[in-house]
């Protein structure tokens, strides 16, 4: 379930939603699809298959991973929280549930261990407000306190609550924050051509202590090379104000034809323009100057390292 606040905010209510949630004041509710993985063989099956270290994982303890293609690109980014001893939920942005259902699916063989999609609920807390809860919810797995993109937290279950006293912000709000923080969305930075070096986000994703897990080649070959991959996940900062350029409009730099490609932007308050994340060739070192170009229109910009600097 989500906020009926999907409508294009103006101005002045997306700086007021942004000032709520950079002072832990706000909170927004945000679409996730949710599978669940259960059974004697499910922790030692999602061992295989995904890119963290599952064994470790304490009752209540989450952790981002990647579920990768054999060949090693993505398949999705989803959270994992363990729910119980021989219990796994895994988390993912919308829309993107019945793929992960579908991937886990098809390798599972002689597994015991259900899969099922669960109707849950998400909150997101970017900046921890102080009335939130600290820890696990009930047994009964009403809710549980995640760890989410930039050091907030979620609440995520079948009936988490908003904390006293948070303002309910809109969803453009955390794709600024989002942004900022420079975390990857499904269908956006991440698609199946997507390597999970070229992200940013290999170190909180991927263990490269644990034993073999589907995709691993890629990801322990391109790692053992440096991390060196053709393009990287890098921020757009433009220069002045103007409409957020599209996803797919063309980086340039220099006098290369096109030297990247933005996926995602956002107009937001208290910047100079509109900001971005774009996959950007390797030989454009930031912070470089560039120009976005779409349609006849074209913003000049900076491409810089993530996160973005604070407004």
């Amino acid at each position: 379930m989500s906020s009926d606040r999907h409508a294009e905010p103006d101005a002045g209510e997306l700086a007021a939603d942004l000032d709520s949630l950079r002072q832990g004041a706000g909170a927004v509710w945000v679409d996730r699809d949710a599978v669940a993985v259960a059974g004697p063989d499910a922790v030692s099956f999602l061992q295989g298959q995904l890119s963290q270290d599952v064994d470790p994982l304490a009752e209540g303890r989450s952790a981002w991973s990647f579920l990768l293609q054999p060949q090693g690109k993505v398949e999705a980014l989803v959270r994992l929280t363990r729910t119980g001893d021989d219990e796994v939920v895994l988390d993912v942005d919308a829309g993107w549930g019945e793929a992960v259902l579908a991937r886990l699916q098809r390798f599972k063989l002689r597994v015991k261990a259900d899969l099922r999609q669960l109707d849950w609920r998400c909150l997101a807390c970017p900046s921890r407000p102080a009335s939130a809860p600290s820890r696990l919810g009930p047994v009964d797995r009403a809710w549980a306190v995640v760890p989410a993109f930039g050091g907030g937290v979620d609440l995520l279950g079948e009936s988490p609550t908003a904390p006293d006293g948070v303002r309910l912000c809109g969803p453009a709000a955390l794709d600024v924050l989002r942004i900022e923080a420079g975390w990857p969305k499904m269908g956006a930075e991440l698609t199946e051509a997507t390597i999970p070096a070229e992200t940013g986000i290999v170190d909180q994703t991927v263990s490269f202590t644990k034993g073999c897990f589907t995709g691993q080649e890629l990801v322990a070959r391109i790692e053992s090379r440096g991390g060196h991959v053709p393009r990287r996940l890098l921020g757009v900062l433009a220069r002045q104000a103007g409409p957020a350029p599209p996803p797919g409009a063309t980086v340039v730099a220099g006098d290369t034809a096109e030297a990247g490609v933005v996926t995602s932007s956002a107009v937001a308050p208290g910047r100079a323009g509109p900001i971005g994340l774009a996959y950007v060739k390797r030989s454009v070192e930031p912070p470089a100057a560039v120009t976005l170009r779409w349609d006849g229109a074209e913003l000049a910009a900076d491409v810089v390292t993530l996160p973005l600097p604070a407004p």
